[in-house]
């Protein structure tokens, strides 16, 4: 590879036009769902941009019709049946997002469809989100008996507050693309045929800027998330880790591959 090419992934596509990266969730035929090799990936992916001397804005987006469906089925079915290949997985999941932290230039979310669990999480720790206005978001990690706390406990309380953030974690609902714009989970609900044109002019507003106050304003401005993600990731993947284990994850894993209401239990 050289200096100006950019890396070759399995599950994601890099693209590259003047200043600007552009990371794009690649498996659309399962509407860019997360599978191990895709964790994998992402938390390599930001360190790269980070350190890419050829970019100064990273736009993040999916392939296709959605953005990340979250959890890929077929995985999140094996993992819950092999409890212990969960762990390394939660800890990639951290990996993320500090390396979505960690990142200095400005990380534009194109949020084109639906972006569901960590596909929420993904969007939400982007620096400004533009999303089409049929996209819905949301973290139904309680739906299948998990612990939200790959990330959505550090970041919906930051957007919208602890009392919303309340509301929508411990239900699951996913949260339309104009509400959430009313509300500040998003900063912009556009129609799906102007959202490249708003992404495209909001990107050459931050080229044309000064590149290192802008990155240092982020920086700055990231500080107090860093504080909190560090004193809440490892408690959230403790405690999404023990969830995994638990008989109401495995009800609520096979009730969706029944597409039936899960039972839990209550204890």
């Amino acid at each position: 590879m050289t200096r100006t090419q950019v890396p070759a992934y399995e599950t994601l596509a890099l693209a590259r036009a003047g200043r600007r990266l552009t990371i794009t969730l690649n498996r659309p035929d399962v509407l860019n769902a997360v599978d191990l090799r895709m964790h994998e990936e992402l938390a390599e992916v930001f360190a790269f941009a980070a350190r890419d001397a050829h970019s100064d804005v990273i736009v993040l987006t999916g392939a296709g019709r959605a953005f990340s469906a979250g959890g890929d089925l077929e995985h999140v079915r094996h993992n819950a049946e092999n409890p212990h290949l969960f762990d390394e997985e939660v800890r990639l999941a951290k990996r993320i997002v500090f390396a979505m932290l960690d990142l200095d230039k400005p990380l534009v979310c194109r949020l084109n469809g639906h972006a569901v669990g960590l596909g929420a999480t993904l969007a939400l720790f982007c620096d400004v989100i533009f999303a089409a206005e049929h996209a819905k978001i949301g973290d139904p990690h309680v739906a299948i008996g998990l612990v939200a706390g790959d990330g959505g406990a550090v970041i919906w309380p930051q957007r919208v507050g602890l009392c919303l953030a309340k509301e929508f974690l411990l239900t699951g609902e996913l949260v339309p693309a104009k509400r959430a714009a009313d509300i500040g989970l998003v900063n912009h609900c556009l129609p799906a045929a102007e959202l490249d044109a708003a992404v495209d002019a909001f990107c050459e507003k931050l080229l044309n800027g000064s590149r290192n106050a802008i990155r240092w304003t982020k920086v700055l401005l990231n500080q107090e998330l860093r504080r909190i993600a560090t004193a809440l990731m490892d408690a959230g993947i403790a405690y999404e880790a023990v969830s995994q284990r638990q008989a109401d994850h495995r009800e609520g894993v096979q009730a969706l591959i029944e597409k039936r209401k899960p039972v839990f239990g209550r204890k």
